[in-house]
C-alpha cells in the first residue's frame, strides 16, 4: 500500500510521541551517552571488523542507540540519534539531534530493538543528511547498504557505497530494512540542548557553543576509531 505524505507525517509524529516528551537537556545528554556505548558495541562486533577503515573514510556519522520496531498488521519504527561530521585534523563536530521513522503495512507481528550507525562515505551522502527531510531509497543515485552476517565480505577496500549501515538487532523480526525510512532533524532536542533554535548545519559547522563540551567523550570515542 502506498503511503501519502500526510500519512507518513502522522506516523512520524506518533513515533516522536512514543519516544517521550522533551523536558530537559538531560534527555539529550542521556542520548549522547548511549551513542558512545553504541560505538563501543561497534568496536566489539567481530562481523564489522573493518569498521575503522570505513570510519576513516566517513564524512559524517549518524548514531541511533535505540531504534524500535513493532506492529500488529501495521508496523512502524522510530528512534532518535545524533549526527556528527568530520572536522579538520581528524576531529568531529558537536552532535546534532535527528529522528528516524518509517511505516509499513502487511502481516507482521512482533517487536524489535536495534542499534544503528549510519556512515556517510561521500559528500553527497553528507549533504542528504543535512536536508530538512531525507528518505532512504528515494534519493536518486545514493547507494545505501545495510551490513548483516556478510559484513566482513561487504566491507572490503573495493566496497562502493554512499552510506553503510551497521546494525545490531534483537527481537521477532528477521533482519532490518531501512528503505523508505525518513531521517530529519529533531528541532526540539537541538533547541533544548543548545539553548536556542539551531540548525544541524550551524551545529556541525562549529557556529554553536554552549553545552557542546558535554559531548566531548563521544567525540573522542569516534576520533579514536577513525
Amino acid at each position: 500500500m502506498r503511503m501519502t505524505r500526510s500519512g507518513l507525517g502522522a506516523v512520524v509524529a506518533l513515533l516522536l510521541f512514543m519516544t517521550g516528551p522533551v523536558q530537559a537537556a538531560s534527555d539529550q545528554q542521556n542520548l549522547i551517552d548511549q551513542a558512545r556505548i553504541t560505538l563501543d558495541d561497534v568496536k566489539r562486533d567481530k562481523e564489522f571488523g573493518n569498521a575503522q577503515e570505513l570510519l576513516k573514510r566517513a564524512k559524517a556519522v549518524l548514531i541511533v542507540p535505540a531504534l524500535f520496531k513493532g506492529g500488529f498488521f501495521v508496523g512502524g519504527e522510530g528512534g532518535t540519534g545524533v549526527l556528527m561530521t568530520r572536522q579538520g585534523k581528524g576531529g568531529w563536530s558537536n552532535p546534532a539531534f535527528y529522528t528516524l521513522a518509517s511505516a509499513s503495512f502487511g502481516l507482521q507481528i512482533g517487536a524489535q530493538q536495534s542499534e544503528l550507525v549510519l556512515i556517510a562515505l561521500t559528500d553527497k551522502a553528507k549533504k542528504a543528511f543535512m536536508e530538512d527531510e531525507f528518505k532512504i531509497g528515494a534519493e536518486a543515485g545514493l547507494a545505501v547498504v545495510t551490513l548483516g552476517a556478510s559484513a566482513e565480505a561487504a566491507t572490503t577496500s573495493n566496497f562502493d557505497a554512499d552510506i553503510v549501515v551497521w546494525s545490531s538487532s534483537s527481537g521477532a523480526y528477521a533482519g532490518l530494512t531501512l528503505n523508505g525510512s525518513v531521517i530529519k532533524p529533531r528541532d526540539s532536542y537541538n533547541e533544548a540542548f543548545y539553548g536556542r533554535p539551531v540548525t544541524p548545519a550551524q551545529i556541525t559547522g562549529g557556529g554553536v557553543s554552549g553545552k557542546g563540551h558535554t559531548a566531548q567523550p563521544l567525540r573522542q570515542a569516534l576520533s579514536s576509531m577513525s
